[in-house]
């Protein structure tokens, strides 16, 4: 069996795949994702025609922990392993999962107990070290932010047997935003319509998925990193003509990331790209040509008071002072960025 460790999602599923297995696993945290295809492999683990004999899932709310130990002292059916799944753990009481503490201290070789809680951690803070101490391994499925989950998205794609674009890869990442189930979905469809090798660009994502090319949140930061207005308020008035697929709250969270990097930029005080780079904590040593632009037509005063206005805006679109049409904010917000004066009040 695997050794002791606190893994990563691709550490763990590469020992998985080498069929090392660690004796007891807590997988939980809040991206449901990567739980629910760790769910899966471990179910592989027992060929589908003894999952009658060899796998067993229980759910945290329906079962006590004596029922869950009982499961883990059996011994499979003519196989090498049973698997043993809690799911739901993370609404079990820190003291009922503690009962697993004596488990781990004898766990039976042959068993590969999965304790699950998707959507949050385990409350018991002693669990985790004690499925180490055991030979075990904790991942802790945490909601993957900016370039993480870009990279992310790369994974995924080239773990289909694709290619992307970094433009189709930017296009992907607005229209799915953290939800990674979305993500896998749609990859799916591509995955089905482009042979094995395929590029992923714009135009495809365009075609398979129907996100424009044109009129997205990338876009729109390319229009306003050269302060093309004409370009900018082209691309909100399709935002307002199909708000189903254009909701307002990751455009603003994307400019809301773009006007802070940027400002981060202005006061770095070292120019060159990797330097930049390593300031916003991005991999690579190369600056995006939207933070070019940035710096060249919005100056650090700027750059604030866009930051303030995004602030407003964002208090306006949960009610407070403003009950305006989110569309007619998008547009207001627009302007007051592409007519920033560096006027801080």
């Amino acid at each position: 069996m695997a050794t002791a460790k606190t893994v990563t999602y691709a550490e763990l599923r590469a020992s998985l795949s080498r069929k090392n297995y660690a004796p007891a696993y807590l997988i939980h945290g809040e991206e449901g994702f990567f739980i629910d295809r760790l769910v899966e492999e471990f179910e592989a683990i027992v060929p589908e025609a003894d999952h009658d004999f060899n796998l067993y899932t229980l759910y945290g709310p329906e079962t006590d922990i004596d029922t869950v130990i009982d499961a883990c002292r059996r011994y499979p059916m003519m196989s090498d392993y049973q698997v043993v799944i809690l799911k739901e753990a993370q609404s079990v009481p820190a003291a009922q999962l503690d009962k697993l503490i004596g488990y781990l201290s004898n766990p039976t070789s042959t068993t590969v107990l999965v304790i699950c809680g998707r959507g949050a951690k385990v409350k018991s803070k002693e669990l985790p070290s004690k499925i180490v101490a055991a030979g075990g391994c904790v991942f802790e499925a945490v909601k993957l932010r900016d370039r993480a989950l870009t990279d992310a998205i790369r994974h995924v794609i080239t773990e289909k047997g694709l290619h992307v674009e970094e433009k189709g890869l930017s296009m992907l990442s607005d229209y799915v935003g953290a939800d990674l189930s979305r993500l896998y979905n749609e990859i799916e469809k591509l995955t089905v319509a482009l042979p094995p090798g395929s590029m992923v660009t714009p135009e495809v994502i365009e075609s398979h998925i129907g996100m424009s090319k044109d009129f997205n949140n990338f876009e729109l930061i390319n229009a306003v990193a050269v302060r093309d207005s004409v370009a900018a308020f082209r691309i909100i008035d399709h935002f307002r003509r199909n708000p189903k697929d254009n909701p307002f709250p990751p455009t603003l969270g994307m400019l809301w990331t773009f006007f802070s990097n940027l400002l981060i930029i202005h006061y770095t005080r070292d120019k060159s790209e990797p330097a930049l780079c390593a300031a916003l904590g991005r991999k690579g040593n190369w600056l995006s040509k939207d933070y070019k632009n940035g710096m060249k037509q919005y100056n650090a005063r700027q750059t604030v008071e866009i930051l303030r206005e995004l602030r407003r805006t964002d208090a306006a679109t949960k009610g407070v002072g403003s009950r305006q049409d989110p569309y007619d904010l998008m547009h207001d917000m627009v302007f007051r960025i592409l007519t920033a004066r560096g006027v801080i009040s």
